[in-house]
């Protein structure tokens, strides 16, 4: 398995590729829906967030939510019509970072095994950190895909790393030295 700081570097990679994919994106183009029935590019990117720290405060530490307002709407278990409103783009960023820091935060604290169960922590941080960056990546894709098809934008490089490979047309990293 990779060791966690590795992971956590490819986490890092991975936010900064959806970065690269909406930071330059219009609070229109971000709340756009291609069909009534599709989530807005800012739902996924919340969402992205949303399941990184209910993974982490389920899987590893019980702490709250750092934005419980948000819980409902980011929520992939609730129809469509419950994912509104969409909070604005600098909320969406600041609810992205301090998921990421809380995600940092709790991962090094395990790999340092300052935690009760470090090494069953780690064997848990390990899989849920490989997880995180692939969902962040499956996210990705649709973001992509609505960035340039629908919206005409060009997309960025794929992000490079001996750890990043294509598997169906999503970027994806394993969890093990390959």
């Amino acid at each position: 398995m990779l060791e966690i700081a590795e992971l956590l570097t490819e986490y890092d990679r991975a936010r900064t590729y959806t970065d690269e994919l909406w930071r330059d994106l219009s609070t229109e183009e971000l709340h756009w829906r291609p069909r009534q029935d599709f989530s807005p590019i800012g739902w996924h990117l919340g969402h992205q967030a949303h399941v990184a720290h209910f993974m982490i405060r389920n899987l590893t530490a019980a702490e709250p939510s750092p934005a419980p307002d948000l819980d409902g709407v980011m929520d992939s278990a609730n129809p469509e019509a419950h994912r509104l409103p969409l909070p604005d783009p600098r909320r969406i960023a600041d609810f992205r970072s301090t998921v990421a820091e809380r995600v940092h935060a709790r991962m090094n604290a395990i790999g340092a095994g300052t935690v009760g169960a470090p090494a069953q922590l780690t064997i848990v941080a390990q899989a849920l950190l490989t997880a995180l960056i692939n969902h962040e990546y499956q996210h990705d894709r649709w973001i992509g895909e609505v960035r340039n098809r629908d919206l005409g934008h060009p997309l960025p490089d794929d992000p490079t790393s001996d750890r990043i490979t294509t598997v169906d047309g999503y970027l994806v990293v394993c969890g093990w030295n390959p």
